[in-house]
């Protein structure tokens, strides 16, 4: 089996770093596990690596589709085996790093069979839930697919508005229909995950790094954002944390303060998420943040696994 190495994490918590400097060593190549990094013209918000980063660690998976543009679990399993398959050619070792708990779970377990999102729904959806609130969506969903209802919470719109769209476009809940999967090709995965036993010191890396953006220019890249005609607040990638929270302080709805306290803590939020997802994960291999290669390199499972590849 062809072996890939994941390295996941919580947002602010090193992933990057620790992947490029992987590769620098020899014998591995970044493909990324972001959905946000696939959107062009989205580079300071999401943390994407710039280009000095890039010259010395190429990424595949980032800059796909235009910020107006879907992009599907579905899609980035076909892409992300294209990936694997090609670096695994030249002899190299896939690094599968990034925070997107759901895109690894579907590498892992498979995909299940979903209706293809119907963007005539999800925008009556979406409309119905500015007209009546988020709590009232969810208690909707509740009648229909409680257990779907009960795995989300009112306050995460994207995963509620899937599980309404699915509803309506099969007539079959969402929880239903994942208990079916596709099957997927398998790997040798050793999957390590970035796991914050100081809470505190990822909080303060998460709001540093914001601090750092609005520095480098976010402000302007969400207004530039908003100039082309295409864009408006009910898209995928204007739900990523940070950009709407800016949408919103650049249409007047909100202070630059406001802005910034929501924006930072959007991103504790789902931090908290990708950290509950990790507790559910089976065969990670933890390691605590901040984390250094050498932390890596010394686990013994790891040395074990890589010995069996090299």
């Amino acid at each position: 089996m062809q072996p890939v190495l994941c390295l996941l994490g919580p947002t602010a918590s090193g992933k990057t770093g620790l992947a490029v400097e992987l590769c620098q060593r020899g014998g591995f190549e970044i493909v990324s596990v972001d959905s946000a990094l696939v959107y062009k013209k989205m580079n300071i918000g999401t943390a994407k690596p710039d280009s000095a980063v890039l010259s010395v660690a190429p990424h595949a998976l980032i800059d796909l589709v235009e910020p107006w543009e879907s992009y599907s679990v579905a899609r980035f399993l076909t892409d992300v085996a294209r990936e694997i398959d090609r670096i695994s050619e030249t002899g190299r070792i896939p690094v599968l790093t990034g925070g997107t708990m759901l895109y690894y779970n579907a590498l892992w377990n498979g995909l299940s069979v979903l209706p293809e999102a119907d963007t005539a729904t999800r925008d009556r959806l979406q409309q119905q839930a500015d007209s009546v609130g988020w709590q009232e969506m969810h208690d909707r969903l509740a009648l229909v697919d409680a257990q779907s209802a009960a795995k989300i919470h009112p306050n995460d719109p994207q995963r509620l508005l899937r599980a309404l769209e699915v509803y309506e476009l099969s007539g079959v809940p969402l929880s239903e229909l994942q208990n079916h999967r596709t099957s997927i090709n398998h790997y040798d995965f050793f999957s390590v995950g970035l796991f914050p036993s100081d809470r505190a010191l990822l909080h303060s890396r998460i709001a540093q790094r914001f601090t750092e953006m609005l520095a480098q220019g976010f402000t302007q890249e969400v207004e530039a954002l908003m100039a082309l005609p295409q864009m408006h607040p009910g898209l995928s990638s204007m739900r990523c944390v940070g950009y709407r929270q800016m949408w919103n302080h650049l249409t007047g709805e909100c202070t630059h303060k406001q802005m910034t306290e929501q924006a930072v803590a959007a991103t504790r939020q789902l931090a908290k998420r990708q950290i509950t997802w990790m507790r559910r994960m089976e065969n990670l291999q933890l390691m605590d943040v901040p984390s250094t290669i050498d932390d890596l390199l010394e686990n013994e499972s790891y040395r074990q696994w890589i010995g069996q590849h090299i």
